[in-house]
């Protein structure tokens, strides 16, 4: 991906798109920073904010790969605010940016559960809290199943009516487990009003599953 698909932070983004991603993680790839970015610009535009810090939040949130599984995932977004820090600080940014920034990439994370204080802070979490619902959401959800060779779903109680929910088992788990909860959660006014389309899109992709099986 080219650093112009970032417009107008085509600059920004060619000097840290090579420390964007790591890993082999096509969940938390380059394709995934970018949608983020979209969802970013998208709320930024209707909301306001530094679009500068902002971008920079966005193309370092996933810096540092944890996989979903691993014991340090709720550590994931702490690792990367670090690793920005000094990346940014290398480029010779302002303590106060560098700070903003981190802040921002701390509090996105939902393993983290830390409340985003800053307006960039609050569209970053809601920008990457899109991308894990809707049509991309359910892909993903289903990707990451495969890559931690989970089933897709219980067969003899698909809906968990007799028994703990558990996504570490079973992919479809993850939809009551975790992500119809986050159209709760949006910090701005945008991106519950994007949310919402996309829950609704989410719950019409379960449907649709349980009435195929």
């Amino acid at each position: 991906m080219q650093a112009q698909a970032f417009a107008p932070y085509e600059q920004l983004a060619e000097t840290l798109i090579p420390h964007a991603a790591e890993g082999d993680d096509g969940s938390h790839d380059l394709a995934h920073i970018h949608r983020v970015f979209r969802n970013a610009m998208r709320i930024h535009a209707q909301e306001g904010g530094n679009g500068t810090v902002l971008a920079a939040s966005v193309l370092l949130h996933d810096c540092v790969a944890v996989e979903k599984n691993s014991p340090l995932r709720a550590q994931a977004s702490r690792l990367a605010a670090e690793k920005a820090s000094h990346i940014l600080r290398d480029l010779g940014w302002e303590d106060a940016d560098i700070e903003a920034v981190a802040h921002a990439i701390l509090t996105h994370s939902f393993s983290a559960n830390i409340a985003p204080q800053t307006l960039e802070a609050k569209i970053l979490q809601d920008a990457d809290r899109l991308d894990a619902i809707g049509m991309v959401g359910a892909a993903r959800c289903f990707y990451i199943a495969g890559r931690m060779g989970s089933a897709l779903y219980d067969p003899a109680d698909p809906l968990a009516k007799n028994r703990p929910l558990d996504d570490r088992r079973f992919a479809i788990d993850h939809f009551e487990n975790k992500l119809f909860k986050l159209a709760d959660g949006f910090q701005t006014e945008t991106g519950r009003q994007i949310a919402k389309d996309r829950h609704e899109r989410l719950q019409q992709v379960l449907d649709l599953f349980l009435d195929e099986i």
